[in-house]
């Protein structure tokens, strides 16, 4: 099942995130951004090259956008990893199909089609029930000074949703994963290069710096698993197995960091998660046309 591929993306990108979190203590979201695009960059160009795949594109303006949502995404989510617990942090990510299921009701209310968002009343009350799980979860951080770090998480889901909405159309449109994969690390270190020109750039120290290496070949395969199974599988399927994230994010935090998140915030990552998969389904099937959501 093709679709299978979102969980060892899940577990690459659960990784990287043990790496940003030990390499945010000396280096800024810029910094890291650029320091895995650059890696992403001539990782993906050597598979390229190996698999015979040209990186030459047809639909580079597809590719803007992509990239535009995505490594502001990025920008937001590293940031919210360096100062949350991973589990909070990767769950506020991973809200991008709850928001989605949010723009689908938004833009039919925004036409006029009243009806329509009556239809789809089960999918108001899942997207209702997740933003109740954001409040459970945010509780915490709130009692903990960590109020702006928590509306950066969830402004990191808003612009993955819009992301991965892109990496769809690119995938419809016959972009090869390698491709697609290519231009995101090639945005994501021009955006960071620019960035570090403006905010300056700290020394490398040990052993921060041994992590820049590992992030940007975890993120680089995450890239590619995730947008195998949203090209190549099943939409529905991939999109639920992607919250397998938040397990392997939760181990990492108990092992590695020995995270302490009350009763309440694990409350609300399991309402945010079971709204998640029941938002993909109420969406599929309110609207079986509609472009798949994906990073």
């Amino acid at each position: 099942m093709q679709a299978a591929w979102m969980i060892v993306s899940a577990f690459f990108f659960a990784s990287m995130a043990v790496g940003i979190k030990y390499a945010s203590d000396q280096f800024s979201p810029l910094e890291i951004v650029f320091y895995r695009g650059i890696v992403g960059v001539f990782f993906i160009a050597w598979i390229a090259r190996t698999r015979g795949v040209s990186l030459k594109t047809s639909v580079p303006m597809t590719h803007v956008w992509r990239n535009i949502m995505g490594v502001a995404a990025l920008v937001a989510w590293f940031y919210a990893i360096a100062h949350l617990p991973l589990a909070t942090a990767m769950t506020l990510n991973y809200m991008s199909g709850v928001w989605v299921a949010t723009f689908l009701i938004a833009g039919t209310l925004v036409v006029g089609r009243l009806a329509d968002v009556r239809r789809q009343g089960p999918l108001v009350v899942t997207i209702l029930a997740s933003f109740a799980g954001v409040v459970l979860l945010l509780h915490p951080t709130l009692e903990q000074n960590q109020a702006f770090a928590g509306l950066v998480g969830l402004l990191s889901g808003v612009l993955s949703g819009l992301a991965y909405m892109q990496v769809a159309a690119l995938g419809r449109l016959g972009e090869p994963e390698t491709r697609t994969v290519f231009y995101f690390s090639l945005g994501a270190t021009l955006a960071g290069g620019i960035g570090m020109l403006i905010t300056g750039v700290h020394a490398w120290t040990w052993p921060a710096a041994a992590w820049l290496l590992p992030i940007g070949v975890l993120a680089a395969l995450g890239q590619l698993t995730m947008t195998r199974a949203y090209t190549r599988g099943a939409t529905m399927v991939a999109a639920n197995l992607q919250y397998s994230g938040i397990l392997f994010a939760s181990m990492y935090g108990l092992l590695l960091f020995h995270t302490q998140i009350p009763l309440i915030g694990w409350a609300g990552m399991a309402l945010i998660l079971a709204s998640g998969i029941a938002a993909s389904f109420l969406r599929a099937r309110a609207m079986p046309t509609r472009p798949p959501e994906d990073v």
